[in-house]
């Protein structure tokens, strides 16, 4: 991407798009760097100009949602960032589905079906993601995932401008990832739920969040970093302990002390040293192990040699 493009697209967006926005504090990693131009999305009418200027450009483009599975670079990503406001904030609930927009945080929409009587997303209430960035990443936990319930999702393509829904098995789900590239954006999703008790719904709700709480480590996280490799049968985190790594720390990160697959940034740390700490850990499973573990985490704007060690799927420029 040029920077004759970079300007262009901030032309064409005119007062919508702001200039060097910092976005690692909007990621649960809150580490990180700029955006040279930045969208908050509030209107259908914002979205198609964030559209145009993407198809007149070629600009590399963002979506954040909620951050929670996004680790920004220290210098920051040279390109358009997005994030859905109240285009994206809608929720309907159905006598057998839900069907909410892009911007609607997991846990809000598990409680809401849970309330209603609907039952099959109680597991989301662990996820601190959005329903877009679920879809796209495919998303789950507790035994559960997006492409179990699934039915469509709306996707614009930013490069054409096109709005088409999408049934769920044209997506490329697969585990914790899907097909969708950079420049499809998730408007909305509709999920297939069964009618059940609130009350055993709320139960399980309940436990799901005293498990996390008990298990999982709080603080500036991306949850679970690497893919287990052999899903269902041998963890990443698993791997990552026999090897006594748990509290292994590179400047500012180190692998929690509470699970080994989540790895934390100190408050005003630098994102360098997360992706030197899931190197290390990489490396070291590899050597012992001869599993190569996948980033779950998105990359945002680093170079070559940090990319190279992680996965490819899952980088940003």
């Amino acid at each position: 991407m040029t920077t004759t493009a970079l300007a262009r697209a901030g032309e064409i967006l005119g007062d919508l798009a702001a200039r060097d926005v910092p976005i690692g504090p909007l990621t649960t990693y809150r580490v990180g760097g700029d955006a040279a131009l930045f969208v908050r999305v509030e209107t259908d009418h914002d979205l198609d100009r964030v559209a145009r200027a993407v198809a007149e450009t070629g600009v590399d483009t963002l979506v954040i949602g909620n951050g929670s599975n996004l680790l920004v670079a220290d210098e920051g990503f040279a390109g358009l960032a997005l994030t859905l406001g109240a285009v994206g904030a809608h929720v309907e609930l159905g006598h057998d589905h839900a069907r909410a927009g892009s911007a609607v945080l997991l846990p809000k929409l598990a409680r809401q079906t849970a309330a209603a009587g609907l039952t099959g997303f109680e597991w989301a209430v662990g996820v601190p993601g959005t329903v877009g960035g679920a879809v796209r990443m495919n998303a789950g936990g507790h035994g559960a995932d997006i492409a179990g319930c699934l039915e469509w999702a709306t996707i614009l393509d930013l490069g054409s401008g096109r709005r088409e829904r999408r049934v769920a098995d044209t997506l490329g789900l697969r585990f914790r990832g899907s097909a969708l590239g950079p420049d499809e954006v998730v408007v909305e999703a509709r999920f297939a739920l069964r009618t059940g008790d609130p009350t055993t719904a709320k139960a399980e709700i309940d436990e799901i969040v005293r498990w996390r709480r008990d298990n999982q480590p709080g603080g500036q996280n991306a949850g679970s970093v690497f893919v287990n490799p052999v899903p269902g049968e041998l963890s990443a985190g698993a791997l990552i302990d026999q090897l006594g790594l748990r509290g292994l720390r590179i400047g500012s990160a180190e692998v929690s002390t509470k699970h080994a697959n989540f790895i934390q940034a100190d408050p005003g740390g630098r994102a360098a040293d997360v992706v030197a700490v899931m190197r290390e850990v990489r490396g070291r499973v590899a050597t012992a192990s001869g599993f190569v573990l996948r980033s779950e985490v998105r990359l945002v704007g680093f170079g070559p040699d940090a990319t190279a060690m992680l996965s490819s799927e899952e980088v940003a420029t």
